[in-house]
């Protein structure tokens, strides 16, 4: 959970003394690095748990988690996210040995049935997923983000540092998502299942880079997050979209090259985790400061053990998918860590623990074997490898030691998790506990069957069946069904429209209905392309836009009958054009509208098409059909 006590930093003063603390934290964690000051006897693991808050009824985000915490207060585990329907909770550090890893999977259990509990007078409850289905982009404004003085003071601070006027989403999977956002709360779209594993100053090189080298296979494996604002995009979104919201880069006519602060990496560790820290400092500037009252280097001077609270704050800003982190036992030790922050929240906490083993047991074991993973494979692949399993998961074709192309499935399945079962072995881990958890990650591969497929797969029938909102919260209940019964995702159902027990779409807002896949036309186009328009497409309404994207008009399926009808009878020229016919200041509404408004509208002026503007720009349309199409499915369900 990051640093919490943070500030701006206001002025040059405040500037320059928290730079010679983050300065002063460098050279004490070289110190203690070069006279063993660190505990290298233990191997323990640890995690964090995020998770979305979302309304029983509609399966919505539910930005109560302030309401929440009031209910929590006795629970000292559970803090606050980013955004108000975000929770976080941290799980007990424990030596990475015997029953570790079942004991992982019964606190974390433990903890989310503690947390349902306290919910249950807000009509509320969680879900784990990599991004949440029912998601919307207005859920992303700055109201919701959670007051605390740290999310304020981060959110300004990376704003200062953009360059562009906006940020911008730009993913491409089976469709396209394509959109600019105000702020970087786009960064609360993305909840994980961070796992810990301590690692021994002299191995942290070793342990490092074959970390790095795993995390595009083992990725493609527990892919989660499929689906983004109602768009399917890559299997991993949350890698690109945690990139991308808080990237303050813009593009340039030079070849200057700039780093996101969300990165994979530049290339292989060869030191120690110092060159990690030197060039985070290097790269990106100081976002964040503090009270930072401890002086690192008369602490080392007197024998004690520094916090290293200034190294910490910056490193909680620069946002690596395996991140150093540094940590003072509970026997006063000070040790290091490799947060590993790939893995997706759910889809169930078995699988989640069942990712963390083969994650931690294939380190280990690669670590046993391997002396230098540089000697197999080049950074380049793993590089490469790391955005092929973001972008397709399972059906990845990964570059693997000595230049061989292998599957992801055949890789997990005949190297990586034979591995982790050794590196399991190693750390002498209760044998039913390995069969038990990777076993499930054998079957996924198997079945070639992650959340993200069974996501991708499950929409994509939903939506030929109903609209997409509706196909969204369907999806979300039975992620949440699935959830509570404990079953891996690789033996999960797809959904079935019937078991949604209760949808009620009046609430819904015109942004979450209306249609944005649009066929538009000009003001000087001629009238015979919009009747083939209208034929090709089967569509009443044609909405006229001028060429930066305005609403100009409103052409209608009647207009063009009576146009060629008063054509024939010679009254109009041979040729005429879209204004000659069009509606000129066709009524309209905003997307923020509900769309029980829109059916008002749409009933009291009778018409059966209203474009949808926000500040003139045409962003979508809504018709009779659509509400047809949505009626047509309450009245079955209340036939049922």
């Amino acid at each position: 959970m990051g640093e919490q006590r943070v500030s701006l930093l206001s002025d040059d003063t405040s500037m320059h003394r928290f730079v010679r603390h983050l300065l002063d934290d460098v050279r004490s964690l070289r110190y203690m690095l070069e006279n063993d000051w660190f505990e290298d006897d233990v191997v323990r693991l640890g995690a964090e748990q995020e998770m979305f808050l979302v309304h029983k009824k509609n399966f919505k985000p539910a930005s109560i988690a302030m309401e929440a915490l009031e209910r929590m207060q006795d629970l000292d585990w559970v803090e606050t996210e980013l955004a108000r329907f975000n929770l976080e909770i941290n799980l007990q550090p424990r030596v990475f040995e015997g029953n570790s890893l079942r004991l992982l999977e019964e606190e974390t259990n433990y903890k989310l049935a503690k947390i349902r509990e306290r919910l249950e007078g807000l009509e509320a409850e969680i879900i784990l997923t990599g991004i949440l289905p029912t998601l919307r982009k207005y859920d992303l404004e700055m109201h919701n983000l959670t007051p605390k003085q740290r999310y304020f003071a981060l959110m300004e601070a990376i704003n200062k540092q953009l360059i562009g006027s906006a940020y911008e989403l730009r993913l491409m999977g089976i469709d396209e998502l394509l959109v600019k956002h105000n702020s970087p709360l786009l960064e609360a779209c993305n909840t994980s299942f961070q796992v810990h594993l301590q690692v021994p100053p002299k191995a942290f090189v070793q342990t490092y880079n074959i970390a790095q080298t795993l995390t595009g296979p083992i990725m493609a494996i527990a892919a989660n997050s499929p689906i983004v604002f109602g768009k399917r995009l890559w299997h991993e979104s949350r890698i690109a979209l945690f990139q991308q919201s808080l990237d303050t880069r813009t593009t340039h006519e030079h070849m200057r090259e700039r780093s996101p602060r969300v990165s994979f990496g530049t290339g292989w560790l060869d030191h120690s985790v110092l060159d990690i820290h030197r060039e985070d400092i290097a790269r990106f500037r100081v976002l964040l400061g503090g009270d930072v009252a401890e002086a690192s280097l008369e602490k080392i001077a007197a024998g004690e053990v520094p916090r290293l609270r200034a190294l910490q704050v910056h490193n909680s800003t620069v946002y690596r998918w395996n991140r150093p982190c540094y940590g003072i036992s509970e026997n006063g030790k000070p040790h290091l860590r490799i947060e590993n922050r790939v893995l997706p929240a759910g889809p169930t906490v078995v699988d989640e623990v069942a990712n963390a083993a083969l994650w931690l047991g294939a380190v280990t074991g690669y670590v046993d074997q391997v002396e230098d993973v540089r000697r197999n494979i080049s950074w380049e692949d793993v590089r490469d490898n790391f955005s092929k399993g973001a972008r397709i998961g399972m059906d990845s074709a990964f570059t693997w030691f000595d230049d061989r192309k292998i599957g992801a499935g055949e890789l997990l399945l005949k190297e990586i998790i034979p591995m982790a079962r050794h590196g399991l072995e190693l750390r002498k881990i209760d044998a039913q506990d390995i069969d038990r958890y990777l076993g499930i990650v054998e079957e996924r591969a198997r079945y070639h069957m992650n959340g993200a497929r069974w996501q991708l797969r499950s929409f994509t029938a939903l939506r030929k069946e109903v609209g997409k909102d509706e196909a969204l919260t369907c999806l979300t209940a039975s992620i949440i069904k699935n959830q509570k019964q404990e079953i891996p995702v690789h033996k999960w159902s797809m959904p079935n429209i019937q078991d949604l027990d209760d949808y009620t779409p009046s609430k819904l807002l015109v942004d979450e209905f209306m249609e944005t896949d649009l066929f538009t036309v000009q003001k000087d186009d001629i009238i015979e392309l919009v009747a083939e328009m209208m034929d090709w497409r089967r569509i009443r309404y044609m909405p006229v836009e001028d060429a930066k994207g305005q609403l100009c008009g409103l052409v209608t399926s009647r207009l063009v009958l009576r146009h060629f009808y008063t054509r024939n009878k010679a009254l109009m020229p041979e040729t005429s054009t879209v204004r000659d016919v069009m509606i000129a200041d066709p009524i309209t509404i905003s997307p923020g509208a509900t769309i029980a408004e829109a059916m008002r509208i749409m009933r009291e002026k009778r018409i059966g098409c209203l474009p949808v503007v926000k500040e003139g720009e045409l962003v979508g349309i809504i018709t009779e059909m659509d509400f047809l199409r949505v009626t047509g499915r309450l009245i079955e369900r209340m036939g049922d």
